[in-house]
């Protein structure tokens, strides 16, 4: 799974920040516990786990995370 990230698009690489948690170490015990997780790969974006048990497509993992992005940084310019 990691790998499909490092391969993202730059511009996509530039919208988020990585954490991978190794499932041998009791913080990565605790962070799959903590997102509710049944399965591995797990995928969470913004603390919500999105894909579970898959490997999403390049292109639907760039969508996703360009989508929730763009829904963070222009919910509030609305608001006048």
């Amino acid at each position: 799974m990691a790998e499909s990230v490092k391969v993202l698009p730059e511009d996509i690489q530039a919208l988020m920040e990585v954490h991978e948690w190794d499932m041998r170490t009791r913080e990565g015990v605790h962070r799959f516990r903590e997102l509710k997780a049944k399965s591995l790969p797990s995928v969470a974006l913004d603390d919500d786990l999105v894909y579970v048990s898959q490997i999403p497509m390049q292109e639907e993992l760039a969508e996703e995370i360009r989508r929730r992005y763009h829904q963070k940084n222009t919910d509030g310019d609305h608001a006048s």
